[in-house]
């Protein structure tokens, strides 16, 4: 795969592995804890979305650990991210997927109405969060950081003002 440098087995223009089921790849700034549990949610998800979606929850709670939450409440770590200047995109996506399905459902529990549309959106919205926050603002650090040392000096002290 050139996206994510892994292999893939193809038949007759079906990909058979990895079983992605036309499912985007995880984002590569996402832990490899969270990647497994997208990657094994993606391979069953046409089996039992139930079952994806369940794993794809779970994802969600490591998700913002990742982000420097605690990840017990869901509702909870929304509420500090926002302190935390979230943008509103993000926070919308998040209240979208403490409310998919059903509020009361438990990271990794299933929920009888999830269904394939459910796990779809779940896959998009963990991809969302990861790029906007993480892969976006490293990127900008990454090019902040190539500035000359005079040039951020100038930044600096112009933002003391």
């Amino acid at each position: 795969c050139t996206h994510c440098d892994r292999y893939s087995i193809w038949y007759e223009e079906v990909m058979i592995y990895p079983d992605f089921s036309g499912i985007e790849p995880p984002n590569e700034d996402l832990s490899e804890d969270i990647k497994k549990d997208y990657e094994e949610a993606s391979s069953i998800v046409q089996k039992s979305p139930r079952g994806a979606a369940a794993l794809l929850r779970l994802a969600i709670q490591k998700l913002c650990v990742q982000l420097g939450e605690k990840g017990k409440d869901i509702n909870a770590d929304i509420g500090n991210l926002v302190k935390k200047s979230l943008p509103v995109k993000v926070q919308q996506s998040l209240d979208s997927l403490r409310v998919i399905g059903n509020e009361a459902v438990h990271p990794g529990t299933l929920d009888l109405r999830d269904d394939t549309r459910t796990a779809s959106s779940l896959f998009k919205l963990i991809n969302f969060i990861a790029e906007k926050m993480i892969t976006e603002p490293k990127e900008i650090e990454e090019i902040y950081n190539k500035l000359p040392e005079s040039k951020k000096k100038q930044i600096e002290k112009r933002d003391k003002k």
